[in-house]
């Protein structure tokens, strides 16, 4: 809602390049999406390894 807002904003300033966002927006998006991928990929491995790090001190606070 808020990026919605702030291009209105946008269109009332200088509507050319409100216009220029508007079409453009979605190839910047697809251009970035491999890397947001890539973020949420490391992010669960990340996850995993500290799950699978953290494993054998959870089972040892429990005994």
């Amino acid at each position: 809602m808020i990026k919605f807002l702030l291009w209105l904003i946008l269109l009332v300033i200088c509507w050319p390049i409100a216009i220029l966002v508007l079409i453009l927006y979605p190839f910047i998006w697809l251009l970035l999406l491999p890397f947001k991928l890539v973020g949420i990929t490391l992010g669960a491995g990340l996850g995993l390894f500290k799950a699978i790090i953290t494993f054998p001190a959870r089972v040892l606070n429990r005994i």
